[in-house]
């Protein structure tokens, strides 16, 4: 026993160095822990940014259908009160309605018309989705269109060509060589922009509706990421050289959403910016982390959270835990700092109401390049939805932009 008391030391001497041991290690084990989670937390983030989602959230109830009357009451989501014309999705997508203004509201309820049901049993399903396209085919307008192929450097992408009304015929071809390229927003497809046709052919324009990378028509890139427009624009660039093969003399590229961001580098990268004698963009994302930042804000995520996820995407590091093939640098998607550098008038529409891409940048962008910055600001429409809120003033107003771009 002597022996035992004499190794293990002075009695209550080994009970501190033990309790701080222990307090060190499980110290050590907490930020390890916590650092795990902010990280997992990081890549959910980061993955929810860049992987193109599958499936879309149906968030207004269904809560009554009379064919008889035409009119659909629907629960009081954010879309449903909004005033305007819209697509309502339902049924995961198997059904697709048209619905429009809005007839009477109660506390809990919203009624409007029920323009028509093109597709899907709308008395049996529960839920749908307010959605801006309103149109699904050019054909919906009544108006021809081609389906054609544009060769991109990943295999071939479709697109809809429609072709510049007939009055307009001259030059090359119909019109006067004068082509709008539309280039739809994260998540949708080409359907998105076909608002867009009348008021551009209108004016003369052919319109060249276009897919790209990663929107389920077109070929995907092979890490099947989103880059935020870091390389969605050659695709853009690809649809610019078909158009100057097909007879386009000057070009204007419209960019919804992230459209908006394809476009803007598509302007500044590609060889065939010389044709482009324009933008038009329609509730664009001008800086992406100032969109983030809304978006994480509006989640509940903190500062440093959002922080990590920028440099996750943007680090080699990174790529691991994101899936990407190449780091985005989101420095060069910023044309609020980049603003000395584009060079065409540039149209922006956007709605001070948007909660999904706040307009301030957008606002940014026109108070510091008023020279060649037209911004078009609106209120109470959602995102990428100003057609369906007011089309008058947003034909007006592109259809005024056009008149006084030059030739």
């Amino acid at each position: 026993m002597e022996s035992s008391r004499r190794h293990a030391g002075p009695p209550g001497r080994d009970r501190p160095v033990a309790v701080w041991a222990i307090a060190a290690g499980l110290t050590g084990l907490g930020i390890a822990v916590v650092a795990a989670a902010v990280t997992a937390a990081a890549v959910l983030v980061a993955r929810k940014v860049l992987v193109p989602p599958m499936s879309r959230e149906e968030d207004t109830d269904i809560l009554g259908v009379d064919r008889e009357t035409g009119t659909i009451t629907l629960s009081r989501s954010p879309d449903a009160v909004v005033p305007g014309r819209y697509s309502f999705w339902f049924g995961g997508a198997s059904g697709h309605a048209r619905v429009g203004e809005i007839l009477a509201e109660t506390a809990e309820s919203v009624t409007r018309e029920l323009i028509d049901v093109e597709f899907g049993d709308l008395e049996a399903a529960g839920r749908g989705r307010f959605n801006g396209w309103f149109y699904r085919r050019p054909e919906d307008l009544g108006v021809e269109s081609e389906e054609v192929v544009i060769e991109t450097e990943l295999g071939p992408a479709p697109a809809w060509l429609v072709r510049a009304s007939r009055e307009h015929a001259s030059g090359v071809g119909r019109g006067e060589g004068k082509w709008v390229i539309q280039v739809h927003g994260r998540a949708v497809s080409r359907a998105e922009t076909i608002r867009a046709i009348p008021v551009f052919r209108d004016a003369g324009y052919t319109s060249l509706l276009i897919s790209y990378r990663n929107d389920l028509e077109a070929p995907p890139s092979p890490d099947g990421r989103y880059a935020l427009g870091d390389t969605e624009w050659r695709d853009v660039d690809a649809a610019i050289g078909y158009a100057i093969r097909n007879g386009a003399k000057s070009v204007v590229l419209m960019g919804w959403s992230m459209g908006g961001a394809i476009v803007l580098q598509a302007l500044t990268r590609s060889a065939r910016a010389d044709a482009v004698r324009g933008l038009v963009l329609e509730s664009p994302v001008i800086d992406w982390v100032t969109a983030l930042d809304h978006q994480g804000r509006s989640q509940g995520l903190r500062g440093p959270l959002r922080s990590l996820v920028y440099a996750m995407m943007g680090a080699a590091w990174g790529r691991p835990f994101t899936g990407q093939h190449a780091s985005i640098d989101l420095a060069r998607l910023d044309f609020v700092r980049r603003a000395d550098e584009l060079t065409v008038p540039i149209l922006i529409l956007h709605s001070d109401d948007d909660d999904y891409v706040p307009s301030s940048a957008s606002h940014a962008l026109a108070g510091a390049r008023p020279d060649i910055v037209t911004l078009e600001a609106f209120d109470t429409a959602r995102h990428t939805r100003l057609w369906n809120y007011d089309p008058q003033r947003w034909n007006g107003a592109i259809a005024g932009w056009l008149a006084r771009l030059s030739p």
